[in-house]
């Protein structure tokens, strides 16, 4: 059952397609005060689990942390961080009682599980305008599913979407991206997707080439020849440039966020100084969405959003803030690490000079100077300092903060739906808020090349499910730092199951491409598993997105009386028939799991065979050496599985082998992989043992 309840007034976010009547009264859980701005309050119990919250830090459990809904461009993931790319802001209690709560608050919002005081949950906000909707249900699982039904079905991708991808900020020519798919297509790694970072603009400039790239078109059709798709990236500021089109017609027609004094806003991001289009502005995100034509019509069939937050590196006004403090820093002379005046400052009895400060003036301390300077990008001020036009409305920006990554998509995939309704285009973005899963998938940003992100990457694919993303991944071996050989082949064994598999990494660390690495083959056997397993992947990706289910599932979730299972954090379920144990540790040979019943243990070998044994119920040591890939179907279950295939394009799924146990069954999906026909009876077969 799903209640709603309204305070105040709130913003219309579109993140539910429901329409649930408002309820009179209080909600049957916790209190709600609305004195000073808005707390949600209850008492937990001692076992109660807390689920949700989609792209946030540390466990599946999120009890015991506070964590901050609001959009945030922060590259250093560690684990007191608060906020990440996205606000997420659905949780379900699970224990005595089980309920959902989703605050539908398109700003910044507070939960504080456990962390105050151990036993309380609260939920807080600085203005009372919000939607609470309140579920309850059987267990946790019925109620993410009436969650899921409420904000309406997830993004369906195209199915080379389901390839492996490579990407790298430092592919600048087309040499380059001949060079990537040479580098596979030679090996034998199968490859689907090359991704375009920045430098393939002119400066950095939206639905623009640089010169590297004349007859772009040609080149999208070379590399599609060799089955390869080239994915840009497309940045939410525009540059300010005289005779830059795209600058010029939002400049005219007024669809850039503005100052309250009706300029338009300045920003500065990787072109320079920048103006951000009002993608809540419905005529503004109709304009910038038709801009995705420019590639389309040059036969480009994927997009990834970056820097939608939107991220600030700073702003005029911010930098002329710190000017005028290190001006002042420098002026006071003094090595203080506080900020004091004047009066408090000792005086040096020994000097025979004056000090010719004002009595009464402030001394800047290095702190100080150290903390403007570090909190130029990405400012809460700056947040303040631009406003949105929402039908006639003058909204400011940190009011609405958490839907601009949101309206950013959906303006890219309103417009494909005018560009060719019937295709299927890739689409995913870097921040979000619920609702935007109706748009496009995920990528969890810029992580690291640690272990400890990893078992992060894990931990979050379940809760992401839950507030409906659904194509979500990581960048295999991470983003930023320098990878080993060992951890980007345990990324990648865990990246075989991510429905976005892409290895990605920044300018300046190691070089992490495959072919980069000694014994090609261990890499050209993992990935080539995940071609094996796509025709199984591919199906219960699209059950799940059909049916407003769960791609990823805690073990809880299968097995809700299994008091144990509801502890475990480093396996998932994946579809009714599956479950994956990944190895996340350096140097680790295996690892101990956790089988709530029987299960077939399976072991993809670099040979190309697959091992097979039976083990019972129970915790158990399996050894997984480095290349291999390992899984657990579930008793009386079994999946398909596809000859090895370098590309999506030629995975045979008319011809499939079954893996699992005798006699089990498989309800197998499958479509074109381009177009829209969910629907058709004929999707469908049932596969045998």
């Amino acid at each position: 059952m799903i209640q709603k309840y309204i305070y105040g007034s709130p913003f219309r976010t579109d993140a539910v397609t429901l329409d649930i009547p408002a309820e009179s009264g209080v909600p049957g859980y916790g209190t709600v005060s609305t004195r000073d701005g808005f707390t949600f309050t209850c008492i937990m119990g001692e076992d109660d689990i807390v689920y949700g919250l989609g792209e946030a830090n540390r466990g599946m459990n999120k009890r015991g942390y506070c964590y901050i809904s609001d959009c945030t461009d922060d590259p250093n993931h560690t684990e007191d961080k608060r906020s990440l790319y996205g606000a997420h802001n659905f949780i379900v209690i699970a224990g005595e009682q089980n309920f959902g709560l989703f605050f539908d608050y398109p700003a910044r919002l507070t939960f504080d599980i456990g962390y105050t005081r151990m036993d309380t949950l609260s939920v807080s906000c600085e203005n009372a305008d919000l939607n609470l909707y309140v579920i309850s249900g059987d267990s946790p699982y019925d109620i993410v599913k009436q969650f899921r039904r409420m904000i309406g079905k997830s993004y369906i991708p195209p199915k080379f979407a389901f390839g492996f991808g490579q990407s790298r900020w430092q592919y600048k020519t087309k040499e380059d991206f001949r060079r990537v798919a040479a580098g596979h297509r030679e090996n034998h790694v199968p490859l689907d997707m090359i991704y375009m970072d920045i430098d393939y603009m002119d400066s950095y400039k939206d639905f623009t080439l640089s010169s590297e790239f004349e007859d772009f078109s040609d080149f999208v059709r070379e590399m599609k020849q060799e089955h390869i798709r080239l994915i840009p990236i497309i940045d939410a500021g525009v540059k300010i440039e005289e005779g830059y089109s795209v600058y010029e017609e939002g400049v005219r027609s007024r669809y850039f966020c503005q100052r309250e004094d009706g300029s338009d806003f300045v920003a500065a991001v990787w072109p320079g100084d920048t103006h951000f289009p009002d993608f809540l502005n419905p005529d503004a995100r109709k304009w910038f969405g038709d801009k995705y034509r420019f590639l389309t019509d040059q036969g480009i069939e994927g997009f990834w959003n970056d820097m939608n937050e939107p991220a600030i590196f700073y702003s005029k006004e911010g930098l002329e803030e710190a000017r005028a403090l290190a001006k002042q820093f420098a002026e006071s002379g003094g090595a203080r690490w506080d900020s004091s005046s004047a009066e408090e400052a000792p005086q040096d009895s020994g000097s025979a000079e004056e000090d010719t400060r004002d009595s009464g003036s402030t001394e800047v301390g290095v702190w100080q100077m150290g903390d403007k300077l570090q909190s130029l990008a990405n400012s809460p001020e700056d947040y303040r300092r631009f406003y949105h036009n929402i039908n006639g409305k003058k909204v400011r920006h940190d009011k609405v903060h958490n839907l601009y990554g949101f309206n950013m998509t959906r303006a890219a995939c309103e417009a494909f739906e005018r560009i060719d309704p019937d295709r299927r285009f890739l689409m995913f973005s870097r921040s979000s808020y619920i609702g935007m899963h109706r748009y496009g998938g995920v990528w969890t940003g810029d992580n690291k090349s640690w272990w400890a992100h990893l078992l992060l990457n894990l931990k979050m694919m379940p809760s992401l499910n839950m507030c409906g993303f659904l194509y979500i991944g990581a960048d295999l071996g991470g983003f930023g730092s320098d990878t080993t050989r060992e951890l980007l082949l345990r990324f990648l064994a865990l990246g075989v199951f991510t429905p976005l598999m892409r290895n990605h990494s920044a300018l300046g660390t190691r070089e992490q491409e495959c072919y980069q690495f000694e014994n090609i083959e261990d890499f050209r056997h993992v990935i080539g598993v995940r071609y094996r397993l796509i025709p199984y992947l591919y199906s219960e990706y699209m059950k799940a997105a059909l049916t407003d289910d769960l791609y990823f599932k805690p073990l809880s979730f299968t097995y809700p009386d299994n008091e144990m299972a509801r502890r475990v954090e480093d396996q998932l379920m994946i579809g009714n028939e599956i479950m994956i144990t990944p190895i996340y540790e350096q140097n680790a040979r295996g690892r101990y799991v956790y089988l709530p019943e029987e299960m077939k243990f399976i072991k993809f070998l670099p040979n190309g065979s697959i091992s097979e044994e039976v083990l019972s119920q129970g915790i158990h040591y399996i050894d997984v050496a480095l290349n291999e890939v390992p899984l657990f179907i579930r008793k009386d279950r079994c999946i398909p599985l596809a000859q090895p295939a370098e590309c999506v394009d030629m995975i045979d799924t008319k011809h499939l082998t079954m893996i699992g146990y005798k006699g089990a069954e498989y309800i197998f999906y499958d479509d074109d992989g381009v177009h829209k026909d969910y629907e058709n009876p004929e999707n469908y077969r049932t596969l045998r043992m």
